[in-house]
């Protein structure tokens, strides 16, 4: 729900002493890190290093994004995913069409660590709550408790993952790799489903990557997408408009405003910019992707998935068709690539006092200057803040906007 009276107000002082505290090591916490380091301000940063990347991405995965478009960003030079590949020894991708693994990405994020964060600290924050004399009061699973001057929340999609009703009726104990349906994010080992027959459900690059990954492992892999022709793969670098200005997404005007103007984003009216964080960028596969998938996966088309069951422990999706009329689907098991959704609700560290004083839109914080908070100290960054600056901040790019700006903006409140 949107609370228009709370005010974010990006330039308010911020009270209380301590650390600044980061809760998240993926790349946006570790750029906002280094970046609060180079600014003076004492830092702690909790979490594992690169965690989703090297436990929730199915082996094998590929990256979406160009390496140009797949730099964390740092205060000073040397610390690009190219000086990582030369410092590990790795091939170069130089150009657009050479496609990074996720395992070098995520070898990438954990380089970048030791480099810049190397006293990251791997415990788990269990809650954050304001201080009465300003500043928060964090607690951590190890026991430890501490006053922290700021906080900078970038856990980025961990807890965010969203199935549609409809299917989480199925599971209601929660989705599971090993039950009859799981979410693209629980997935490390795809050949675990080699044999079987498996139902992917979606249409955007988890789904597709994960159907043609299963396939390639020996599984019958069936996608389940809304709407005809939604399976779509994007175009080769080499077939781009060339009078059309570059982005990190593709070569298009809108696209180019987006990851350029991030700032201007958030002066948008609250509808139009949750309008806009739905439709661009939707759900297409990476154009590297097409040739693995074509022949190898199939394909069903329909209007809507109208229920999602168990019978003798397999699952069941009753459908309806592009022509309106009923079908059973079943399999050995369900993968739901469905995506995320944003949602402080989702955030159980944070205090329920504390969210209850947060601006918010439709569970999304409402960001000011410098990705600050309604509350003085508190700041959210990558996915988190895409409701405030766009889908730019959806991709790891997006840390060369958003940590210069956050670290500026909190420095600047404690005149460092």
């Amino acid at each position: 729900m949107h609370r228009p009276n709370k005010r974010v107000d990006g330039n308010r002082p911020v009270v209380g002493n301590g650390p600044v505290v980061v809760i998240g090591a993926g790349p946006y916490g570790l750029s906002a890190a280094a970046h609060l380091r180079a600014r003076g301000l004492p830092v702690r940063v909790f979490g594992e290093s690169m965690v989703s990347w090297r436990e929730h991405m199915p082996a094998g995965l590929l990256l979406t994004s160009t390496p140009a478009a797949s730099n964390i960003d740092a205060p000073q030079r040397g610390h690009t995913l190219l000086d990582y590949c030369d410092a590990a020894g790795l091939p170069r991708p130089a150009t657009d069409e050479d496609i990074v693994p996720a395992e070098t990405f995520a070898g990438y994020g954990q380089w970048f660590q030791e480099q810049l964060v190397p006293d990251l600290e791997q415990v788990r924050v269990v809650s954050v709550d304001q201080r009465p004399g300003g500043g928060f009061e964090v607690k951590l699973d190890s026991g430890e408790q501490l006053a922290a001057r700021a906080v900078v929340v970038a856990t980025g999609l961990t807890g965010l993952e969203w199935l549609p009703f409809e299917l989480a009726a199925a599971v209601p104990d929660g989705p599971s790799p090993a039950g009859p349906m799981s979410h693209s994010a629980q997935h490390r080992d795809l050949t675990r489903y080699a044999g079987c027959e498996l139902l992917v459900v979606g249409a955007g690059q988890s789904a597709l990557e994960t159907a043609v990954l299963t396939a390639e492992a020996g599984a019958r892999v069936r996608v389940v997408a809304r709407g005809r022709g939604s399976v779509a793969f994007g175009g080769t670098p080499w077939n781009q408009p060339r009078l059309r200005p570059a982005s990190p997404f593709g070569r298009a005007w809108s696209l180019y405003a987006l990851s350029r103007y991030a700032e201007g984003y958030r002066h948008l009216p609250a509808a139009a910019r949750h309008s806009l964080d739905r439709r661009v960028l939707g759900p297409v596969g990476a154009w590297w992707l097409q040739e693995r998938y074509e022949g190898k996966v199939e394909t069903h088309e329909v209007r809507r998935v109208v229920t999602a069951e168990t019978r003798g422990g397999r699952p069941v999706l009753t459908v309806e068709t592009l022509d309106r009329r009923p079908q059973m689907l079943a399999a050995d098991h369900v993968v739901a690539a469905t995506g995320y959704r944003v949602d402080l609700a989702a955030l159980s560290f944070l205090g329920h006092g504390l969210r209850a004083r947060l601006a918010v839109s439709r569970g999304t914080p409402e960001l000011g200057a410098g990705c600050a908070s309604s509350m003085p100290g508190l700041y959210f960054t990558g996915v988190l803040a895409g409701s405030s600056y766009g889908p730019v901040m959806r991709f790891v790019c997006g840390t060369e906007f958003a940590s210069p700006r956050l670290a500026g903006h909190l420095a600047a409140a404690h005149g460092t």
